[in-house]
């Protein structure tokens, strides 16, 4: 345990406080070994965060939108629930094409690409 204020071994005070820019992200095994870094635009930070958040926003619809599936088949839902559902999942639709629209991004920019372990979403 370190004393309360200290870093941990091997983090200097100067790494801390550089820029997000500067920093070297380290190269994990199965990568290219080339040290790759955090590129903040500052004119991009909003799309890119817009980005991010309607990716995890898809992923939960997708998820949601298969499970429902799954209750409909397996007759757990009355015709009210299915219905109720259904009309949620449409209007989520609707409303993350809206937004993707509005920022110019397609399902494409939200398929975050996981290395070996492939793309975050299946392929539409």
């Amino acid at each position: 345990m370190t004393p309360e204020g200290s870093l941990p071994q091997g983090h200097l005070p100067q790494e801390r406080d550089a820029p997000m820019a500067a920093r070297p992200i380290r190269s994990t095994p199965g990568s290219t070994g080339v040290m790759q870094r955090i590129r903040s635009d500052p004119e991009n930070v909003e799309r890119d965060l817009v980005k991010l958040v309607l990716t995890v926003v898809e992923l939960i619809r997708q998820l949601m939108e298969r499970q429902a599936i799954r209750r409909v088949e397996s007759e757990t839902l009355t015709e009210e629930q299915v219905e109720e559902v259904g009309l949620a999942l449409m209007r989520l639709e609707e409303a993350m094409a809206k937004l993707k629209d509005h920022f110019g991004l397609d399902a494409a920019d939200l398929n975050l690409d996981l290395g070996p372990l492939g793309p975050l979403l299946p392929e539409a």
